[in-house]
């Protein structure tokens, strides 16, 4: 079970584990927020498991997550994706409050698991985004970031691979790292182990050490319209093929896949991180979903359960704000911007009652689906084995760098047949 937060043992797992922008942060904390190398460590360790990557996109959805985590004795991690929570955003936790309210929770809560707190999905689809980003990133990681996903999938094989190169010197060496091949797009332009090898060995031969790598495996952010869902057996060959660099898995777009597929890929890939965006803004507001985490429609408009989630009151005034606005279902998540505080101004007992929605969910989903119950203690044992807030990369440095300047790698690029599928807005 998790240790007491007043215990020398965790007292000792403060002292070495937590990285220094969290304690230049937090210098009197008790709240375990570490590299997200160390969850994924921990669920690697545990096998055949993956933990939930929760983007909290209201204050709630973390608290309620962290609760959850802390009854599954789970290590976890709460996110939000640039689209979410980046510049140009429809959350009000960002890339530069969210680790504070982390920090804030699990102080309150006494959550003693071990948390890392993620910027997913950072876009880089330019020169101007990746001019931008060299400024950006730092200041993430001074806000607590401590773990962060470069995505450049948006971009040819080439520039996906010589972008990640660029940014790679203004990320901390301690911090978890998630790469992307293949925008998420569902059953278009999926990810091939050729795609994988190319970026992952590129990156490698520049002494890049990714924790997680993120595929196009059949699946889409947001409410999702086809059942396809992701594609195991092609997942299978991809985390097998990039094994040898030390690579898991990030699975995107959980929400709309069932819990039996959501088994499969925790029993059968490499995958350690579950990113659960969609099912959680929607448990949380008292909307009804099925197993497949996707919102159950009538008419083409979300169905309020009445007495969870959100008033009565409220959700009326949010579904208003959307006609007015010609809101599809798939829009609404742009309402978080404007009615967080609202959210926050209702009574005691139904913000209780939409943070205890969304702990049940999550529980449901770390010990019934994930496997991920009992992971913290095993993050723990990894923080004392490290003795240091970073446990350095999975494996060495193989590829030869003469072997990927700029000039071989958009050669070899050019030797890559793979569909990426249409161009669009794939971003949720």
């Amino acid at each position: 079970m998790a240790w007491s937060n007043q215990s020398k043992e965790y007292q000792k797992l403060l002292d070495i584990g937590r990285p220094p922008n969290i304690v230049d942060l937090f210098p009197n904390s008790k709240a375990l927020i570490v590299s997200g190398k160390f969850i994924d460590r921990a669920l690697a360790a545990k096998g055949k498991a993956m933990t939930i990557a929760a983007n909290g996109r209201n204050h709630l959805i973390i608290r309620g997550v962290l609760a959850a985590a802390q009854r599954a004795d789970a290590a976890v991690i709460i996110e939000i994706a640039k689209s979410e929570g980046g510049s140009n955003f429809y959350c009000a936790v960002n890339y530069w409050n969210m680790a504070r309210q982390v920090d804030a929770l699990a102080n309150e809560l006494g959550v003693t698991v071990p948390v890392a707190v993620h910027a997913d999905h950072y876009g880089i689809k330019n020169e101007k985004d990746l001019i931008k980003a060299k400024i950006e990133v730092p200041s993430m990681f001074e806000a607590g970031i401590t773990s962060i996903a470069i995505d450049a999938s948006h971009l040819p094989d080439d520039l996906n691979l010589l972008s990640s190169i660029a940014i790679n010197p203004f990320i901390p060496k301690w911090s978890g790292l998630e790469c992307e091949v293949g925008e998420i797009k569902g059953d278009i332009g999926l990810s091939t182990p050729a795609d994988a090898l190319f970026l992952i060995q590129g990156l490698n031969a520049h002494d890049i050490h990714p924790d997680w790598i993120a595929l196009n495996n059949g699946t889409t952010h947001g409410i999702q319209t086809e059942s396809t869902g992701i594609h195991v057996e092609l997942t299978t060959q991809i985390h097998k093929a990039v094994a040898p660099y030390g690579l898991n898995g990030a699975q995107h777009g959980t929400s709309g896949n069932s819990s039996e597929r959501l088994r499969q890929i925790a029993l059968k890939t490499r995958t350690t991180k579950a990113n659960v965006a969609t099912a959680l803004q929607m448990v949380s507001w008292g909307v009804e979903i099925d197993d497949y985490g996707n919102a159950q429609l009538k008419d083409g408009a979300l169905v309020k359960v009445k007495g969870q989630g959100i008033s009565e009151e409220l959700w009326a005034e949010m579904e208003a704000y959307g006609a007015e606005r010609k809101w599809k279902a798939g829009d609404f998540k742009s309402l978080n911007l404007p009615f967080e505080n609202k959210i926050m101004a209702q009574p005691k007992q139904i913000r209780e009652r939409m943070a205890k929605g969304v702990e049940d969910f999550v529980y449901k989903l770390l010990t019934q689906v994930f496997n991920a119950e009992g992971s913290a203690p095993l993050a723990y044992e990894c923080i004392l084995k490290a003795a240091s807030y970073d446990p350095g990369p999975k494996a060495p440095r193989v590829e030869d760098p003469a072997d990927w300047t700029e000039a071989k790698i958009k050669e070899k690029a050019a030797s890559l047949t793979t569909d990426k599928g249409p161009a669009g807005n794939y971003d949720d």
